[in-house]
C-alpha cells in the first residue's frame, strides 16, 4: 500500500512539474534571429521594425544576429542547427534558402527537413529595368528586340545562382529568347553597371530603384508580382504586358529549427501576424513596395517547397552550375 501511494505520489509529482514547465512564459531569455547577410541590407529593413514589435508585446529582446557568408547558408545552417526551444529563428529569404537548394546538390542543410516555416512575411516584388538608351519601352519590345538580336543584349545579376539570375533566365525561357548573363557581386554593382550602360537590362527590387525610375535614369517595364505597386503605378503586371504567369517577387520569411514544438510556432505566428497588423508597420513597407502577407505556417511551406521546385527545373533548363 506504501509502495503505491509512492508510486501515485511520484506521479502526480511530475504531471505538477510538467505542467509548471509547459506554463513557462516564452521566451525566457532574449531571442536570437540571424539574419544571412551583412547588416543594412534588405533583409534587415524587413526584419528589423517585426524584431522591435515582438520584443514591445513578448516583453523581452528580439535580436538580430547578422551572419552572411556563401551566399546565405552559412547563417541558414546556423539556424537549423540551433536548439529548438524558440529561441533561436531565421530571417530566410527566398535567395538564401530557396535558389541555393535548387542549385547546389549538397547543403549542410535541408530547408524543407530542417526548418520549420512560421510565415511568411512580406513580398518584395522586383521589376525588369532597361537602360534608357535601349530602344524598348515595354516587355514586348524588349523581347522582339531580344529576338531580333539573340545573344546581344547583355543582362546584369546579383551574382551565378542569385534570384535575379533564376528570374531572368525563367524569362528567357518564358519568352523565347536569349539575354546574355553577366554576372556582379551583389545588388550595389549590378545596380551601378545598369545605369552605367554596361548592361542593358536587369532585375531589382522596387526599394532600390525608385529614385531612378523618378530621376529617368532607369526605364521600368514590369514589375514581377500580381498587382502594381501603389509606389510606381505606372508599371504594369507582366501578366499585363504580355507575360502570363511569371513570377519575381523576392519571399522574406520567419523560421525556426526542426524539432520546435508545435505550440511556440502558433505563438511566434500569432505574435508575428499580429505585428504585421500594425497599420504604421504596413504603411512602411508600401513605401517601400512590398506587400505584407502574413500567411500560414502551413501556406509558408507549400511557398517554399514550389520555388525550390521550380528554380530547379530553370537551373536544369538554363544549365546554371555553382561557380
Amino acid at each position: 500500500m506504501r509502495s503505491l501511494s509512492s508510486e501515485l505520489a511520484a506521479i502526480v509529482l511530475g504531471m505538477l512539474l510538467a505542467s509548471g514547465l509547459a506554463a513557462q512564459p516564452y521566451p525566457t531569455k532574449p531571442v536570437r534571429i540571424i539574419v544571412p547577410t551583412p547588416a543594412g541590407g534588405n533583409p534587415d529593413f524587413v526584419i528589423r521594425p517585426i524584431a522591435q514589435k515582438l520584443s514591445e508585446s513578448l516583453k523581452n529582446a528580439f535580436i538580430i544576429d547578422n551572419r552572411p557568408g556563401a551566399a546565405g547558408t552559412i547563417g541558414v545552417e546556423l539556424a537549423a542547427r540551433a536548439a529548438p526551444d524558440g529561441h533561436t529563428l531565421l530571417l530566410g529569404a527566398i535567395g538564401h534558402v530557396a535558389t541555393p537548394s535548387a542549385l547546389y546538390p549538397k547543403l549542410p542543410f535541408d530547408a524543407v527537413r530542417d526548418l520549420v516555416p512560421i510565415t511568411l512575411l512580406v513580398d518584395a516584388p522586383f521589376a525588369l529595368f532597361v537602360h534608357p538608351s535601349l530602344p524598348a519601352r515595354s516587355v514586348k519590345e524588349l523581347v522582339a528586340l531580344a529576338r531580333a538580336r539573340p545573344g546581344q543584349i547583355a543582362y546584369g545579376s546579383f551574382g551565378v545562382g542569385s534570384f535575379t539570375h533564376f528570374i531572368t533566365e525563367a524569362l528567357n525561357a518564358t519568352a523565347g529568347v536569349n539575354m546574355v548573363h553577366v554576372p556582379y557581386k551583389g545588388s550595389a554593382p549590378a545596380q551601378a553597371a545598369l545605369l552605367g550602360g554596361e548592361v542593358m537590362a536587369s532585375f531589382d527590387a522596387l526599394q532600390a530603384t525608385l529614385p531612378h525610375i523618378k530621376s529617368q535614369r532607369l526605364r521600368g517595364l514590369a514589375i514581377g508580382a500580381a498587382k502594381r505597386a501603389p509606389v510606381a503605378p505606372q508599371l504594369p503586371t507582366f501578366a499585363e504586358a504580355g507575360v502570363a504567369g511569371f513570377n519575381a517577387s523576392a519571399w522574406f520569411g520567419l523560421f525556426a529549427p526542426v524539432n520546435t514544438p508545435p505550440d511556440l510556432v502558433a505563438k511566434l505566428h500569432a505574435e508575428a501576424v499580429k505585428a504585421l497588423a500594425n497599420a504604421e508597420l504596413r504603411a512602411y513597407f508600401e513605401r517601400a513596395g512590398m506587400e505584407v502577407v502574413a500567411s500560414t505556417s502551413e501556406q509558408f511551406g507549400a511557398v517554399v517547397r514550389d520555388d525550390i521546385a521550380r528554380f530547379r527545373k530553370v537551373a536544369r533548363d538554363a544549365g546554371i552550375r555553382p561557380e
